[in-house]
């Protein structure tokens, strides 16, 4: 086993979770917060009869790093450990996992699943753990998974319930919750503790000691100015003027700026409103002009010719879906545009400035003489992509020995990483075939990356979580953490407000530390039995809303050509989990595309086909098939493919199943076979 010693002040924030009080620790990134847990997990079971840890994170790909990396090494000796996921066979005997292990590591989705699950192979109780440890722990709230499974734990408590595990939960930060008075953050922290049902403690006496562990990285503002001229960001919101003038839009509608994220959450909302006012004409063209923004939001951050790729492979896959007017107009623009898009796309007296000024950021910490190893955070995977692509095209950051990998979530589609991707790109990070990582914001939280002296963060706008977070990351001796930003732009006024929230944050902490016992626990309790009256009415309200329409009287509607193709009644849930079209008469509306190819094998089914929308050239994308038992093949439909039709002169679109204004019943594959294949198994 391995040698285990903590730091003094890890010990001094251990300290109360050593006597069974709930607790948070709040340690910065790098300040040792999961070896602080496994010291507690430890002796809690040298301590405990019938001692059960339980470790919940909110990342798959955390399951195995927690268990390789710090629980397994200090305790596998003595212990028996298990890790659990959506991706492992053990999911599907949880319950019995749970039984024979001493400590289980797992997502908190897998947990929550098996509260509620009646099978005795798959069901846990929370009085089956005595220790819960809760991993990014600033995650319990709303819907999360923390949060359900917490809501459960406070809802026992109040009912007086016993017994119930003790919780130990980890933060790099709260956060302010979008708090910007300190009176409110106190309520946040609050909030937080309530849901966590923990105290939070920090290191008092042993801050040098801290500070000395996790140095703070030196802070630069490298700032560029605005571009003289911009000849193709121009000639795209010139473009996206003549759709404006095709669409005439409503009186009542104001588009803000192109180029903004508030102008995409704009022509969200339109086309919404343009698939429930059956209006086609509104709900394409906000599509694309959706398309434009996104080439204007890549133009201010990336290459020109990056802005113009995307365009160019989202019309790409449009020339042959175009069923009406609307469509040929809209590709007619761009084709028309096209040969003078790429041409001022290609005018490099016109590029990016802030490109420039990344690379020279790069190259005063990278050269081939100097081991430096760094992290470039941007905002999106396609981001990652094109960052990685100019890296690789650049000869001077090449000739200054910069190895360059992209890192982002783990997930199924061409840009997302496998979790075996992810783990081979860190490796190689870690051993120095690689020194630069590009990634999404998957590297600020978690995720075992070793010290860094360099973070720069380009094109983000986010929360103080997030920004401590990436800070975090440069923890070698003299690091640095630069903004690459434009004179007067968001990200440095984001930038700054995040530096006062992280500040506000430690004195809203402060505040609820100094608070008596006594008040305390009443202000605690007060929150909680607020916040379990609230769940209940919303669910009581969300079960009204789900028996507003009988399934049969609702119709499901493609979203992109508005035919009708299934009843409500032909939707049943299958698993608990996939919504599948049990009429054999949808199967006339829909033609199969690719194979869907997902990199885990499941229980029951497997995936099959694409299924797509067989109305003329329409080819909407619906969902998928799916074989289940080896014996059915199933359609699983997205709800985000279709509109419903709830009444002659209402329709609606939901983002999720669990939205819809329905009752589906559950998927029974008795009468499925007896009613659809009865003949052939007579």
């Amino acid at each position: 086993m391995a040698e285990f010693k903590l730091r003094s002040y890890q010990e001094e924030v251990v300290e109360r979770a050593l006597k069974r009080e709930n607790i948070i620790i709040w340690l910065p990134t790098g300040g040792g917060k999961t070896r602080a847990a496994v010291y507690v997990a430890k002796r809690h079971l040298e301590t405990t009869a019938n001692a059960k840890v339980m470790v919940l994170v909110n990342k798959v790909h955390l399951v195995d790093q927690h268990y390789t990396k710090e629980f397994n090494p200090h305790l596998g000796d003595s212990y028996k450990l298990a890790k659990v996921s959506g991706e492992s066979e053990e999911k599907d005997f949880f319950g019995k996992v749970v039984k024979d292990k001493d400590v289980i590591i797992c997502t908190a989705q897998i947990l929550y699943n098996a509260l509620f699950n009646k099978e005795e192979t798959k069901h846990a109780e929370l009085s089956d753990i005595t220790l819960l440890i809760i991993d990014e722990c600033h995650h319990t709230h709303k819907e999360s998974a923390y949060n359900k499974v917490m809501r459960c734990y406070v809802e026992k408590k109040l009912k007086g319930e016993r017994p119930l595990p003790q919780i130990l939960g980890l933060t790099a930060s709260p956060g302010t919750g979008g708090a910007r008075t300190l009176e409110n953050a106190v309520e946040h922290v609050l909030q937080i503790c309530a849901n966590l049902d923990s105290a939070i403690v920090s290191t008092k006496n042993y801050v040098p000691e801290l500070k000395e562990k996790v140095p703070r990285p030196i802070k630069t503002f490298d700032i560029v100015e605005k571009r003289h001229a911009d000849p193709f960001g121009d000639h795209l919101k010139w473009m996206m003027q003549l759709i404006h003038d095709f669409m005439n839009l409503p009186r009542d509608v104001k588009l803000r700026e192109c180029g903004t994220q508030e102008y995409e959450a704009d022509v969200v909302i339109l086309e919404q409103r343009g698939v429930k006012e059956n209006s086609r004409l509104m709900a394409q063209c906000a599509l694309h002009l959706r398309q434009y923004n996104d080439a204007l939001l890549i133009n201010d951050t990336l290459r020109m010719m990056d802005a113009y790729g995307s365009l160019e492979d989202y019309y790409n896959t449009k020339f042959t879906t175009a069923i009406d007017g609307t469509d040929f107009f809209l590709l007619g623009l761009f084709q028309e545009n096209q040969v003078e898009l790429k041409k001022l796309a290609s005018n490099t007296l016109f590029e990016n400035p802030k490109m420039g000024k990344l690379e020279s950021t790069l190259l005063r910490q990278f050269s081939p003489s100097v081991q430096s190893r760094g992290i470039l955070f941007c905002k999106t995977r396609k981001s990652t992509h094109c960052l990685n692509d100019w890296v690789l095209k650049n000869s001077a950051l090449r000739s200054a020995g910069i190895k360059a990998a992209i890192l982002t979530g783990a997930g199924n589609g061409i840009t997302y990483m496998t979790q075996h991707e992810q783990a081979d790109t860190i490796r190689n990070f870690r051993n120095g075939t690689l020194n630069l990582l590009i990634s999404t914001s998957v590297a600020e939280e978690g995720l075992d990356i070793p010290e860094c002296n360099l973070v720069v963060r380009y094109g983000l706008l986010t929360n103080e979580i997030a920004q401590q977070q990436a800070s975090g990351r440069a923890r070698a001796s003299d690091s640095q953490y630069s903004v690459v930003a434009q004179a007067g732009g968001r990200e440095v006024r984001r930038e700054k407000m995040n530096e006062y929230l992280e500040e506000l944050t430690g004195q809203a902490i402060a505040e609820v530390q100094k608070m008596n016992q006594r008040e305390f626990h009443r202000r605690i309790t007060e929150l909680q039995t607020h916040a379990i009256i609230t769940s209940k009415v919303l669910e009581n309200h969300k079960t009204e809303r789900r028996g507003r329409y009988t399934a049969s009287s609702v119709q499901l509607l493609c979203r992109n050509c508005f035919k009708p193709v299934a009843s409500g009644s032909d939707i049943k849930l299958l698993d608990n989990t996939h919504f599948v079209n049990i009429n054999p008469e949808f199967k006339k509306h829909y033609k199969v595309g690719g194979q869907v190819n997902i990199p885990k094998d499941f229980e029951d089914w497997e995936p099959g086909c694409t299924i797509i929308c067989n109305n003329g050239q329409c080819n909407k994308d619906w969902g998928f098939q799916m074989k289940y038992k080896k014996v059915v093949v199933l359609p699983n439909m997205a709800i985000k493919s279709f509109a419903l039709q709830v009444t002659p002169a209402e329709r609606m679109i939901v983002k999720k199943w669990k939205d819809v204004p329905f009752t589906v019943e559950d998927f029974s594959f008795e009468e499925y076979c007896q009613e659809y294949l009865g003949d052939f198994l007579d």
